[in-house]
Protein backbone atom coordinates (compact mmCIF):
# COMPACT_ATOMS: atom_id res chain seq x y z
CA UNK A 1 0.00 0.00 0.00
CA UNK A 2 2.81 2.43 0.86
CA UNK A 3 4.39 2.17 -2.58
CA UNK A 4 1.15 2.59 -4.60
CA UNK A 5 1.07 6.43 -4.43
CA UNK A 6 4.61 6.60 -5.77
CA UNK A 7 3.83 4.12 -8.56
CA UNK A 8 0.90 6.36 -9.54
CA UNK A 9 3.15 9.44 -9.43
CA UNK A 10 5.76 7.74 -11.63
CA UNK A 11 3.07 6.51 -14.05
CA UNK A 12 1.79 10.06 -14.56
CA UNK A 13 5.29 11.42 -15.30
CA UNK A 14 6.08 8.55 -17.66
CA UNK A 15 2.88 9.03 -19.67
CA UNK A 16 3.44 12.80 -19.85
CA UNK A 17 6.95 12.27 -21.20
CA UNK A 18 5.49 9.89 -23.79
CA UNK A 19 3.30 12.75 -25.01
CA UNK A 20 -0.15 11.89 -23.69
CA UNK A 21 -2.50 14.83 -22.94
CA UNK A 22 -2.03 16.23 -19.44
CA UNK A 23 -5.66 16.37 -18.32
CA UNK A 24 -6.50 12.89 -19.60
CA UNK A 25 -3.31 11.44 -18.11
CA UNK A 26 -3.97 12.91 -14.68
CA UNK A 27 -7.66 11.97 -14.71
CA UNK A 28 -7.23 8.53 -16.28
CA UNK A 29 -4.39 7.33 -14.06
CA UNK A 30 -6.19 8.67 -10.99
CA UNK A 31 -9.44 6.87 -11.86
CA UNK A 32 -7.60 3.55 -12.43
CA UNK A 33 -5.70 3.75 -9.14
CA UNK A 34 -8.77 5.10 -7.35
CA UNK A 35 -10.91 2.15 -8.41
CA UNK A 36 -8.12 -0.34 -7.56
CA UNK A 37 -7.71 1.20 -4.11
CA UNK A 38 -11.20 2.29 -3.06
CA UNK A 39 -13.49 0.34 -5.40
CA UNK A 40 -16.31 1.95 -7.34
CA UNK A 41 -17.26 4.07 -4.31
CA UNK A 42 -14.47 6.32 -5.56
CA UNK A 43 -16.84 7.70 -8.21
CA UNK A 44 -19.10 9.05 -5.46
CA UNK A 45 -16.27 11.23 -4.14
CA UNK A 46 -14.77 12.47 -7.38
CA UNK A 47 -17.65 14.68 -8.66
CA UNK A 48 -17.85 16.50 -5.33
CA UNK A 49 -14.11 17.20 -5.44
CA UNK A 50 -14.24 18.55 -9.01
CA UNK A 51 -17.35 20.61 -8.23
CA UNK A 52 -15.57 22.20 -5.28
CA UNK A 53 -12.71 23.19 -7.58
CA UNK A 54 -14.97 24.58 -10.28
CA UNK A 55 -16.88 26.76 -7.78
CA UNK A 56 -13.69 28.22 -6.26
CA UNK A 57 -14.23 31.99 -6.27
CA UNK A 58 -10.50 32.76 -6.42
CA UNK A 59 -10.04 30.77 -9.64
CA UNK A 60 -12.64 32.95 -11.35
CA UNK A 61 -9.79 35.44 -11.77
CA UNK A 62 -8.16 33.13 -14.35
CA UNK A 63 -10.62 33.65 -17.26
CA UNK A 64 -10.91 37.37 -16.40
CA UNK A 65 -7.14 37.95 -16.53
CA UNK A 66 -6.92 35.90 -19.73
CA UNK A 67 -9.68 38.02 -21.31
CA UNK A 68 -7.87 41.20 -20.25
CA UNK A 69 -4.57 40.03 -21.74
CA UNK A 70 -5.99 38.83 -25.05
CA UNK A 71 -8.10 41.98 -25.46
CA UNK A 72 -5.08 44.24 -24.87
CA UNK A 73 -3.13 42.26 -27.46
CA UNK A 74 -5.82 43.14 -30.02
CA UNK A 75 -5.84 46.82 -29.02
CA UNK A 76 -2.45 47.63 -30.57
CA UNK A 77 -1.03 49.00 -27.30
CA UNK A 78 2.03 46.74 -27.52
CA UNK A 79 2.92 48.01 -31.01
CA UNK A 80 2.71 51.67 -29.97
CA UNK A 81 4.78 50.98 -26.82
CA UNK A 82 7.53 49.21 -28.75
CA UNK A 83 7.81 51.92 -31.41
CA UNK A 84 7.88 54.73 -28.85
CA UNK A 85 10.32 53.10 -26.42
CA UNK A 86 12.62 52.09 -29.27
CA UNK A 87 13.00 55.71 -30.34
CA UNK A 88 13.38 57.02 -26.78
CA UNK A 89 16.30 54.69 -26.01
CA UNK A 90 17.57 54.30 -29.56
CA UNK A 91 20.54 56.68 -29.21
CA UNK A 92 22.08 54.41 -26.55
CA UNK A 93 24.01 51.25 -27.41
CA UNK A 94 21.57 48.48 -26.57
CA UNK A 95 18.73 51.00 -26.53
CA UNK A 96 16.39 48.76 -28.52
CA UNK A 97 17.08 45.82 -26.20
CA UNK A 98 16.45 48.05 -23.17
CA UNK A 99 13.19 49.17 -24.77
CA UNK A 100 12.14 45.54 -25.29
CA UNK A 101 12.74 44.74 -21.59
CA UNK A 102 10.79 47.80 -20.41
CA UNK A 103 7.91 47.09 -22.79
CA UNK A 104 7.92 43.44 -21.67
CA UNK A 105 7.61 44.66 -18.08
CA UNK A 106 4.70 46.96 -18.86
CA UNK A 107 2.92 44.26 -20.87
CA UNK A 108 3.54 41.78 -18.04
CA UNK A 109 1.85 44.12 -15.58
CA UNK A 110 -1.08 44.76 -17.91
CA UNK A 111 -1.60 41.46 -19.74
CA UNK A 112 0.40 38.55 -18.28
CA UNK A 113 -0.17 36.40 -21.39
CA UNK A 114 3.25 35.01 -22.32
CA UNK A 115 2.41 33.71 -25.80
CA UNK A 116 0.79 36.98 -26.90
CA UNK A 117 3.65 39.10 -25.51
CA UNK A 118 6.46 37.03 -27.07
CA UNK A 119 4.77 36.84 -30.47
CA UNK A 120 3.91 40.54 -30.52
CA UNK A 121 7.43 41.64 -29.55
CA UNK A 122 8.96 39.08 -31.89
CA UNK A 123 6.98 40.40 -34.84
CA UNK A 124 7.52 44.07 -34.01
CA UNK A 125 11.03 44.34 -32.57
CA UNK A 126 13.08 41.41 -33.90
CA UNK A 127 13.15 42.59 -37.57
CA UNK A 128 14.09 46.11 -36.40
CA UNK A 129 16.88 44.80 -34.16
CA UNK A 130 18.32 42.59 -36.90
CA UNK A 131 18.06 45.41 -39.46
CA UNK A 132 20.12 47.65 -37.18
CA UNK A 133 22.87 45.05 -36.76
CA UNK A 134 21.94 43.44 -33.44
CA UNK A 135 23.42 40.03 -32.73
CA UNK A 136 20.64 37.44 -33.38
CA UNK A 137 21.38 35.60 -30.12
CA UNK A 138 21.14 38.75 -28.03
CA UNK A 139 17.99 39.92 -29.83
CA UNK A 140 16.10 36.62 -29.51
CA UNK A 141 17.25 36.05 -25.91
CA UNK A 142 16.09 39.52 -24.86
CA UNK A 143 12.67 39.10 -26.50
CA UNK A 144 12.03 35.61 -25.09
CA UNK A 145 13.13 36.56 -21.57
CA UNK A 146 11.17 39.83 -21.54
CA UNK A 147 8.06 38.09 -22.83
CA UNK A 148 7.99 35.71 -19.85
CA UNK A 149 8.03 38.43 -17.19
CA UNK A 150 4.25 38.10 -16.99
CA UNK A 151 4.74 34.90 -14.98
CA UNK A 152 6.35 36.68 -12.01
CA UNK A 153 5.12 40.28 -12.30
CA UNK A 154 1.48 40.52 -11.14
CA UNK A 155 -1.23 40.10 -12.20
CA UNK A 156 -0.04 36.60 -13.07
CA UNK A 157 -2.08 33.47 -13.67
CA UNK A 158 0.79 31.43 -12.21
CA UNK A 159 0.50 33.38 -8.94
CA UNK A 160 -3.28 32.90 -8.90
CA UNK A 161 -2.96 29.12 -9.31
CA UNK A 162 -0.11 28.83 -6.79
CA UNK A 163 -2.02 30.91 -4.24
CA UNK A 164 -5.09 28.71 -4.66
CA UNK A 165 -3.16 25.43 -4.23
CA UNK A 166 -0.92 26.67 -1.39
CA UNK A 167 -3.94 28.24 0.35
CA UNK A 168 -2.20 31.62 0.40
CA UNK A 169 -4.02 34.87 -0.33
CA UNK A 170 -3.62 35.71 -4.02
CA UNK A 171 -3.37 39.37 -3.04
CA UNK A 172 -0.39 38.55 -0.81
CA UNK A 173 1.16 36.54 -3.65
CA UNK A 174 0.84 39.55 -5.95
CA UNK A 175 2.38 41.91 -3.39
CA UNK A 176 5.15 39.45 -2.46
CA UNK A 177 6.17 38.95 -6.10
CA UNK A 178 6.49 42.69 -6.89
CA UNK A 179 9.98 43.30 -5.49
CA UNK A 180 11.55 40.07 -6.90
CA UNK A 181 9.90 40.71 -10.27
CA UNK A 182 11.15 44.28 -10.55
CA UNK A 183 14.60 43.27 -9.31
CA UNK A 184 14.73 40.65 -12.08
CA UNK A 185 13.92 43.39 -14.62
CA UNK A 186 16.74 45.52 -13.17
CA UNK A 187 19.19 42.62 -13.55
CA UNK A 188 18.13 42.16 -17.20
CA UNK A 189 18.72 45.88 -17.86
CA UNK A 190 22.05 45.81 -16.02
CA UNK A 191 23.23 42.84 -18.10
CA UNK A 192 22.29 44.53 -21.39
CA UNK A 193 23.93 47.83 -20.36
CA UNK A 194 27.18 46.16 -19.28
CA UNK A 195 27.26 44.00 -22.41
CA UNK A 196 26.74 47.12 -24.55
CA UNK A 197 29.73 48.76 -22.86
CA UNK A 198 31.96 45.70 -23.18
CA UNK A 199 30.92 44.51 -26.64
CA UNK A 200 29.31 47.48 -28.45
CA UNK A 201 29.41 45.70 -31.79
CA UNK A 202 26.60 43.38 -30.64
CA UNK A 203 24.09 46.22 -30.32
CA UNK A 204 24.55 49.36 -32.44
CA UNK A 205 22.66 52.57 -31.74
CA UNK A 206 19.78 53.75 -33.95
CA UNK A 207 20.93 56.24 -36.64
CA UNK A 208 20.63 59.87 -35.55
CA UNK A 209 18.49 60.71 -38.60
CA UNK A 210 15.71 58.35 -37.50
CA UNK A 211 15.66 59.75 -33.98
CA UNK A 212 15.53 63.34 -35.30
CA UNK A 213 12.60 62.38 -37.56
CA UNK A 214 10.78 60.96 -34.53
CA UNK A 215 11.44 64.07 -32.43
CA UNK A 216 10.42 66.29 -35.31
CA UNK A 217 6.80 65.22 -34.98
CA UNK A 218 4.85 65.18 -31.71
CA UNK A 219 7.03 62.88 -29.59
CA UNK A 220 5.71 63.81 -26.14
CA UNK A 221 2.11 63.32 -27.18
CA UNK A 222 3.06 59.92 -28.59
CA UNK A 223 4.95 59.01 -25.40
CA UNK A 224 2.05 60.04 -23.17
CA UNK A 225 -0.46 58.09 -25.23
CA UNK A 226 1.77 55.00 -25.26
CA UNK A 227 2.38 55.06 -21.50
CA UNK A 228 -0.86 56.38 -20.00
CA UNK A 229 -3.05 53.63 -21.42
CA UNK A 230 -1.23 50.60 -19.97
CA UNK A 231 -0.36 52.45 -16.73
CA UNK A 232 -4.00 53.36 -16.17
CA UNK A 233 -4.98 49.71 -16.37
CA UNK A 234 -2.08 48.57 -14.16
CA UNK A 235 -2.99 51.10 -11.48
CA UNK A 236 -6.68 50.16 -11.68
CA UNK A 237 -5.96 46.43 -11.26
CA UNK A 238 -2.95 46.28 -8.92
CA UNK A 239 -3.79 49.51 -7.09
CA UNK A 240 -7.23 48.23 -6.12
CA UNK A 241 -5.68 45.01 -4.77
CA UNK A 242 -2.80 46.64 -2.88
CA UNK A 243 -5.09 49.29 -1.39
CA UNK A 244 -7.48 46.63 -0.15
CA UNK A 245 -10.36 48.03 -2.19
CA UNK A 246 -10.93 44.88 -4.27
CA UNK A 247 -10.09 41.20 -4.09
CA UNK A 248 -7.92 39.76 -6.91
CA UNK A 249 -11.04 38.31 -8.54
CA UNK A 250 -12.84 41.66 -8.42
CA UNK A 251 -9.71 43.43 -9.68
CA UNK A 252 -9.55 40.94 -12.56
CA UNK A 253 -13.10 41.94 -13.50
CA UNK A 254 -12.03 45.62 -13.41
CA UNK A 255 -9.10 44.75 -15.67
CA UNK A 256 -11.27 42.85 -18.15
CA UNK A 257 -13.77 45.71 -18.38
CA UNK A 258 -10.95 48.27 -18.56
CA UNK A 259 -9.28 46.39 -21.42
CA UNK A 260 -12.59 46.38 -23.26
CA UNK A 261 -12.92 50.16 -22.83
CA UNK A 262 -9.32 50.85 -23.85
CA UNK A 263 -9.72 48.78 -27.01
CA UNK A 264 -12.90 50.73 -27.78
CA UNK A 265 -11.14 54.09 -27.33
CA UNK A 266 -8.30 52.86 -29.56
CA UNK A 267 -10.99 52.25 -32.21
CA UNK A 268 -9.97 48.60 -32.46
CA UNK A 269 -13.13 47.08 -30.95
CA UNK A 270 -15.43 45.28 -33.36
CA UNK A 271 -17.68 42.24 -33.34
CA UNK A 272 -14.98 40.11 -34.98
CA UNK A 273 -12.36 41.22 -32.42
CA UNK A 274 -14.73 40.54 -29.52
CA UNK A 275 -15.61 37.12 -30.94
CA UNK A 276 -11.92 36.26 -31.42
CA UNK A 277 -11.03 37.34 -27.87
CA UNK A 278 -13.91 35.37 -26.35
CA UNK A 279 -13.01 32.26 -28.31
CA UNK A 280 -9.33 32.44 -27.28
CA UNK A 281 -10.31 33.12 -23.66
CA UNK A 282 -12.67 30.14 -23.65
CA UNK A 283 -10.01 27.88 -25.15
CA UNK A 284 -7.27 28.90 -22.70
CA UNK A 285 -9.58 28.81 -19.68
CA UNK A 286 -10.97 25.42 -20.65
CA UNK A 287 -7.44 24.06 -21.00
CA UNK A 288 -6.51 25.27 -17.50
CA UNK A 289 -9.69 24.00 -15.84
CA UNK A 290 -9.75 20.57 -17.48
CA UNK A 291 -6.17 20.09 -16.27
CA UNK A 292 -7.30 21.33 -12.86
CA UNK A 293 -10.10 18.74 -12.84
CA UNK A 294 -7.61 15.97 -13.59
CA UNK A 295 -5.26 17.35 -10.92
CA UNK A 296 -8.10 17.34 -8.39
CA UNK A 297 -8.68 13.65 -9.08
CA UNK A 298 -4.94 12.98 -8.75
CA UNK A 299 -4.75 14.84 -5.44
CA UNK A 300 -7.83 13.02 -4.10
CA UNK A 301 -6.39 9.57 -4.84
CA UNK A 302 -2.83 10.43 -3.77
CA UNK A 303 -4.01 11.70 -0.39
CA UNK A 304 -6.61 8.96 -0.09
CA UNK A 305 -3.76 6.45 -0.35
CA UNK A 306 -1.92 8.52 2.30
CA UNK A 307 0.83 9.36 -0.20
CA UNK A 308 1.43 12.75 1.43
CA UNK A 309 1.78 11.10 4.86
CA UNK A 310 4.20 8.43 3.56
CA UNK A 311 6.29 11.10 1.83
CA UNK A 312 6.41 13.21 5.00
CA UNK A 313 7.46 10.17 7.06
CA UNK A 314 10.21 9.32 4.57
CA UNK A 315 11.59 12.86 4.77
CA UNK A 316 11.43 12.87 8.59
CA UNK A 317 13.15 9.47 8.79
CA UNK A 318 15.84 10.68 6.39
CA UNK A 319 16.45 13.61 8.77
CA UNK A 320 16.05 16.14 5.97
CA UNK A 321 16.46 19.73 7.06
CA UNK A 322 13.95 22.23 5.62
CA UNK A 323 16.78 23.86 3.62
CA UNK A 324 17.77 20.54 2.01
CA UNK A 325 14.16 19.68 1.17
CA UNK A 326 13.67 23.14 -0.36
CA UNK A 327 16.81 22.66 -2.47
CA UNK A 328 15.59 19.24 -3.68
CA UNK A 329 12.16 20.68 -4.63
CA UNK A 330 13.66 23.67 -6.45
CA UNK A 331 16.12 21.52 -8.40
CA UNK A 332 13.34 19.03 -9.23
CA UNK A 333 10.98 21.77 -10.45
CA UNK A 334 13.75 23.35 -12.55
CA UNK A 335 14.60 20.02 -14.21
CA UNK A 336 10.91 19.18 -14.73
CA UNK A 337 10.55 22.52 -16.52
CA UNK A 338 12.81 21.21 -19.29
CA UNK A 339 10.18 18.60 -20.20
CA UNK A 340 6.68 19.56 -19.00
CA UNK A 341 4.53 22.68 -18.83
CA UNK A 342 4.32 24.97 -15.79
CA UNK A 343 0.61 24.17 -15.28
CA UNK A 344 1.40 20.47 -15.03
CA UNK A 345 4.15 21.15 -12.49
CA UNK A 346 1.83 23.33 -10.40
CA UNK A 347 -0.97 20.77 -10.31
CA UNK A 348 1.20 17.66 -9.85
CA UNK A 349 4.15 18.68 -7.70
CA UNK A 350 2.90 21.57 -5.55
CA UNK A 351 -0.03 19.74 -3.84
CA UNK A 352 2.41 16.97 -2.86
CA UNK A 353 5.13 19.18 -1.37
CA UNK A 354 2.93 21.89 0.20
CA UNK A 355 1.93 19.83 3.31
CA UNK A 356 5.59 19.03 3.95
CA UNK A 357 6.58 22.70 3.83
CA UNK A 358 3.71 23.38 6.24
CA UNK A 359 4.97 20.66 8.59
CA UNK A 360 8.43 22.23 8.50
CA UNK A 361 6.91 25.61 9.39
CA UNK A 362 8.14 27.26 6.19
CA UNK A 363 6.39 30.46 5.01
CA UNK A 364 4.21 29.33 2.10
CA UNK A 365 4.10 32.85 0.64
CA UNK A 366 7.88 32.75 0.28
CA UNK A 367 7.72 29.23 -1.19
CA UNK A 368 5.02 30.35 -3.64
CA UNK A 369 7.11 33.23 -5.02
CA UNK A 370 10.17 30.95 -5.21
CA UNK A 371 8.15 28.44 -7.23
CA UNK A 372 6.81 31.20 -9.50
CA UNK A 373 10.33 32.44 -10.21
CA UNK A 374 11.46 28.86 -10.85
CA UNK A 375 8.49 28.09 -13.10
CA UNK A 376 9.18 31.20 -15.16
CA UNK A 377 12.44 29.56 -16.22
CA UNK A 378 10.43 26.61 -17.61
CA UNK A 379 9.27 28.90 -20.44
CA UNK A 380 12.89 29.47 -21.46
CA UNK A 381 14.62 26.11 -20.96
CA UNK A 382 15.12 23.90 -24.04
CA UNK A 383 13.90 21.63 -25.46
CA UNK A 384 10.27 22.40 -24.53
CA UNK A 385 10.38 26.06 -23.46
CA UNK A 386 7.12 27.52 -24.75
CA UNK A 387 8.53 31.03 -25.23
CA UNK A 388 11.18 29.56 -27.51
CA UNK A 389 8.48 27.86 -29.62
CA UNK A 390 6.40 31.05 -29.78
CA UNK A 391 9.41 33.11 -30.86
CA UNK A 392 10.67 30.59 -33.41
CA UNK A 393 7.26 30.68 -35.07
CA UNK A 394 7.65 34.37 -35.97
CA UNK A 395 11.41 34.69 -36.62
CA UNK A 396 12.93 35.28 -40.09
CA UNK A 397 14.58 32.34 -41.83
CA UNK A 398 18.10 33.54 -41.04
CA UNK A 399 17.42 33.18 -37.29
CA UNK A 400 17.95 29.55 -36.32
CA UNK A 401 16.82 27.52 -33.32
CA UNK A 402 20.47 27.47 -32.23
CA UNK A 403 20.49 31.29 -32.08
CA UNK A 404 17.44 31.24 -29.80
CA UNK A 405 18.78 28.48 -27.52
CA UNK A 406 22.19 30.12 -27.11
CA UNK A 407 20.69 33.59 -26.70
CA UNK A 408 18.51 32.59 -23.77
CA UNK A 409 21.33 31.09 -21.65
CA UNK A 410 22.49 34.38 -20.00
CA UNK A 411 18.90 35.20 -19.01
CA UNK A 412 18.35 31.75 -17.49
CA UNK A 413 21.54 32.27 -15.46
CA UNK A 414 20.17 35.65 -14.27
CA UNK A 415 16.90 33.96 -13.24
CA UNK A 416 18.77 31.30 -11.27
CA UNK A 417 20.83 34.03 -9.60
CA UNK A 418 17.58 35.79 -8.68
CA UNK A 419 16.22 32.52 -7.27
CA UNK A 420 19.30 32.18 -5.05
CA UNK A 421 18.88 35.80 -3.88
CA UNK A 422 15.28 35.11 -2.81
CA UNK A 423 16.40 31.99 -0.93
CA UNK A 424 19.17 33.89 0.86
CA UNK A 425 17.05 36.98 1.53
CA UNK A 426 13.38 35.99 2.16
CA UNK A 427 12.70 39.66 3.03
CA UNK A 428 12.62 40.37 -0.71
CA UNK A 429 9.27 38.57 -0.69
CA UNK A 430 7.94 39.30 2.81
CA UNK A 431 8.96 42.95 3.25
CA UNK A 432 6.25 44.60 1.09
CA UNK A 433 3.32 42.43 2.32
CA UNK A 434 4.39 43.11 5.93
CA UNK A 435 4.65 46.84 5.22
CA UNK A 436 1.22 47.08 3.59
CA UNK A 437 -0.45 45.01 6.30
CA UNK A 438 1.21 46.99 9.09
CA UNK A 439 2.95 43.96 10.60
Amino acid sequence: MEILPFIMFAAVFLLLLLGYPVALTLGGVSVIFGVLTFGFDFFALLPLRIWGTMTNYVLLAVPLFVFMGVMLEKSGIAEKLLETMGMLFGRFRGGLAIAVVIVGTLLAASTGIVGATVVTMGLMSLPAMLKRGYDPELATGTIAASGTLGQIIPPSIVLVLLGSILNVSVGDMFVGAMVPGLLLVFLYLLYITLLGAIRPGLMPAIPVAEIRAFKGGTPWRTVIEAFVIPFTLVIAVLGSIFAGIASPTEAAAIGAFGALLLTFFQRKLSFDVLKSVMQETTWLTSMVFIILAGASAFSLVFRGMHGDRYLSEMIVQANFQPELFLAIVMIGVFIAGFFIDFIEIIFIVVPVVAPIFTAFGVDLLWVGVLLAMNLQASFLTPPFGFSLFYLKGVTPKEVTTGHIYRGIIPFIIIQLFMLVLIILFPELVTWLPDLLSGR
